[in-house]
């Protein structure tokens, strides 16, 4: 016979047993009662009602709420009869008002019997003690507290017993079924307590006024004993209620934010079982059976499921509260999986061709942009533009209802070509785009490109119309994560219609129907990547001059490079990318490195070169990136000074530890400028909250210099520079007009093409060497210079 055929047939056993012995032993004390009852009658109807309330009033001997075993105490009330009612009249009392109060609070017959039948038989443990240890001479309170004792110990032990052979699920997180210190506590607090109940009920409660007889005492006691168990029920039941509102309120948040149906069912079990106090809960296919509750709840519409919560029979009935509480989360989850299932379907909806049942053009966009963000360095990507040929035509021949049934099956069977991890999407009319994921090599995109034009180009049968798709692919692969992936599509759609328009001039390629590009961006990433790691960046030197001595006094070097394949590359193209490489401060470095060597060597051939100035982002000079560096390398070039040219746009909200350092490098002769001050980003905060020796202008504000607008903001600027103490350099001098004009406005020092194209490091030797440091170069040699 299995473990719970054995438990059935002793539970079953054990009800027999306590059902005939509790109605002998119950006859039996109303025998006893009745017969003295002048004497009897008060204290067996009081102690019954007390032993009805000490039964309510149960305490836990495991530390794990609904999944340890309890204990009630109702041998309180047996020192308290002791004196007025006979032993056999006792455990009757006490199984009577045990079996009257469970079957009011649980409505379970063989619940309410077992546990009157246990009490009763523990009852007769505390007094076969109680008669071995007065008979052997031990005074009346020690007897007392150790048949006591005895009696949890009986009780306590059965339960177990009990526990172990039905071996009902709990999980208790490793922690034992009874807990040392609250049984130790239990044993010590019942023996003090029947004690004291003993003393009380043998000489009178300790209240003012004598005279009281045995009956009266005895009865007093009891009343004590019940209205402590009642302070211990109404502070469960509070305890209880305050449980439940934080389980409801818990519960109600966790729901409301778990996605799949699997989790939810999960999440509705937690919520529950932390709201009511369970043994157990699951979501099952049937309804609770006695003893447990359950309520029925719907995840998938169709499918009927039960939520259903199980405690021991011995740890206190369910409530009507309970039932709600239950009730009330499994109509949040319902309402969860509704919502959901709404906001999918609306979600779904708006990013699905309602004709294809494909992505949209949105969907793929999000799509396209996930996919990027989230690679790795070493997975390739790829899309496909792809374009239905003719398909105009075909509308115009054979009628918009064909033309849909073909963009249909196409769309159909390049979604079945693909990898389930590809993305297929209608993008336009007759336009498919498809994202190409997890790759390693552009000839892997190729061949899944043939593929797939090979499954949508076979012949389509419409009734007795049969029409053979024609496409046009334009493959766009992509090596490396894009800074803008949108350029990916473009170059696909450039590609596509290199198709397209080798087919209409009938070139040699016009047979082809896929047209690959290694697309610009991800070969741009390699080649940025390269000429950065391998130092093969130039530099430009744009002069810096004085208006009043007509003299150049420093340079600004400025990031030049022409590839053989992409050409000359703008500068912010370039430092953009070596930003999202992750190598912008190592061309920062070498920038900074080359244009001090070459600001040494200028100063050689003339001394009145003293400054070189290289543009950083604010963030840059923070001691952990470049700050220690630029410090090496003002101690190495003792002679120049180094500036270091903040953009305006890195500076708008510079942090105080960026103050703090760009100050620290002043003071170490760093020069700091505020560069392109003038631009749509520029702020007046910026000239009052950024340390700086130098403000440059920018060109937009001198554009126009017959506004007086235009030169009131110079001199305004000017005049704050000096109250200040910075220097100001107005770029974008462009002629001979315009140096005079800033001159006249007290203007001191400008950059700009009136006084050199910037130029490479020999070209600019060569002008030092031949023209010294002035600042404009005679006419037929800037004609030169300029062509």
């Amino acid at each position: 016979m299995s473990r719970s055929g054995v438990s059935g047939v002793l539970q079953r056993v054990s009800f027999g047993v306590f059902a005939a012995v509790g109605l002998v032993i119950i006859s039996g004390a109303v025998a006893l009662v009745l017969a003295d009852p002048g004497t009897r009658i008060a204290p067996a109807l009081v102690g019954a009602l007390c032993v009805a309330a000490l039964e309510m009033a149960w305490v836990r001997v495991g530390s794990v709420p609904h999944r340890t075993p309890t204990i009630s105490v109702s041998v309180l009330a047996v020192p308290a009869l002791a004196p007025i009612l006979p032993s056999e009249a006792i455990v009757g009392v006490v199984m009577f008002g045990i079996l009257v109060a469970l079957l009011v609070e649980s409505r379970r017959i063989s619940v309410s019997v077992y546990s009157a039948g246990l009490a009763g038989a523990g009852c007769t443990v505390y007094f076969l003690i109680d008669l071995l240890l007065t008979r052997t001479g031990v005074a009346m309170l020690p007897a007392v507290a150790a048949s006591s004792i005895g009696y949890v110990v009986f009780v306590l032990a059965l339960e177990v017993l009990r526990l172990r052979l039905i071996d009902a699920p709990a999980e208790r997180g490793g922690r034992p079924l009874l807990s040392p210190v609250r049984v130790g506590a239990l044993l010590a607090s019942v023996a003090v307590l029947t004690m004291f109940s003993a003393q009380w009920a043998l000489i009178g409660l300790p209240t003012p006024g004598d005279g009281r007889t045995p009956l009266e005492t005895s009865i007093g006691t009891l009343l004590g004993s019940f209205t402590v168990a009642l302070v211990v029920i109404v502070l469960r039941s509070m305890w209880d209620s305050r449980r439940r509102l934080i389980g409801l309120v818990d519960g109600s948040s966790i729901l409301s934010t778990t996605r799949s149906v699997e989790s939810l069912a999960e999440s509705l079990c937690n919520a529950a079982a932390s709201a009511v106090g369970v043994q157990s809960i699951a979501v099952q296919a049937g309804p609770a059976e006695p003893g447990a509750i359950g309520v029925p709840v719907t995840f998938t519409p169709g499918e009927l499921r039960f939520l259903v919560a199980r405690r021991d029979p011995m740890d206190g009935a369910f409530s009507s509260l309970d039932q709600r509480a239950l009730q009330a989360l499994a109509t949040t989850a319902e309402l969860a999986v509704q919502a959901r299932q709404n906001v999918a379907g609306l979600t779904i909806k708006a990013n699905t061709d309602p004709l294809t049942g494909l992505p949209n053009y949105g969907a793929f966009q999000e799509a396209l942009d996930t996919i990027n963000g989230n690679r790795s360095d070493a997975e390739a990507i790829a899309v496909l533009f792809i374009d239905l040929d003719e398909f105009k035509r075909l509308n115009d021949t054979h009628g918009h209802q064909v033309g849909d049934v073909v963009l249909q099956v196409v769309g159909q069977r390049m979604r079945q070509a693909v990898r389930p991890h590809d993305v297929v999407a209608r993008v336009g009319g007759d336009e498919f785009v498809i994202v190409l994921t997890r790759l390693t090599a552009i000839a892997e995109a190729a061949d899944l490109a043939e593929i797939i034009l090979a499954a949508a180009t076979l012949p389509v049968s419409i009734g007795e119309l049969t029409i053979t798709p024609r496409l046009s692919i334009g493959l766009a692969f992509s090596a490396m994560v894009e800074t803008d992936v949108a350029e990916l599509v473009l170059d696909a759609d450039q590609s596509m219609l290199a198709v397209k328009k080798a087919r209409r001039r009938s070139t040699p390629d016009a047979a082809n129907s896929i047209h690959v590009t290694g697309h610009r961006s991800s070969q741009f990433n390699a080649t940025v990547a390269r000429v950065i790691d391998d130092n093969e960046l130039d530099l430009a030197f744009q002069p810096i001059v004085s208006l009043v001595t007509g003299k150049i006094w420093a340079f600004e070097a400025l990031l030049r490079y022409v590839d053989p394949k992409f050409g000359a590359i703008a500068p912010p193209d370039l430092v953009q990318k070596a930003k999202s490489i992750g190598r912008f401060d190592l061309l920062t470095r070498q920038i900074a490195t080359k244009a001090m060597l070459a600001a040494a060597e200028f100063r050689l051939v003339e001394p009145a070169i003293v400054c070189m100035a290289i543009n950083v982002d604010a963030e840059q000079i923070s001691q952990e990136r470049l700050g220690g560096f630029f410090e090496e390398l003002n101690l190495q070039y003792s002679e120049i000074s180094l500036c270091l040219e903040l953009n305006e746009r890195s500076a708008v909200q510079v942090s105080v530890q960026i103050r703090v350092q760009a100050n620290r490098l002043r003071d170490l002769g760093i020069l700091i400028a505020l560069d392109d001050y003038g631009s749509e980003d520029s702020s007046v905060d910026s000239l009052v909250r950024v340390p700086m020796d130098i403000l440059k202008i920018d060109r937009s504000l001198v554009d126009d210099l017959g506004d007086i607008r235009q030169r009131e903001v110079l001199t305004a600027l000017q005049n704050f520079g000096d109250n200040l103490e910075y220097s100001m350099i107005v770029e974008g001098v462009e002629n001979e007009e315009m140096a005079g004009q800033l001159a006249r406005l007290g203007i001191r020092s400008a950059q700009g093409f009136h006084f050199g194209v910037p130029q490479g490091f020999t070209e600019t030797v060569d002008r030092l060497d031949e023209f010294g440091a002035r600042a404009v170069l005679p006419a037929p040699t800037a004609a030169v210079t300029f062509s």
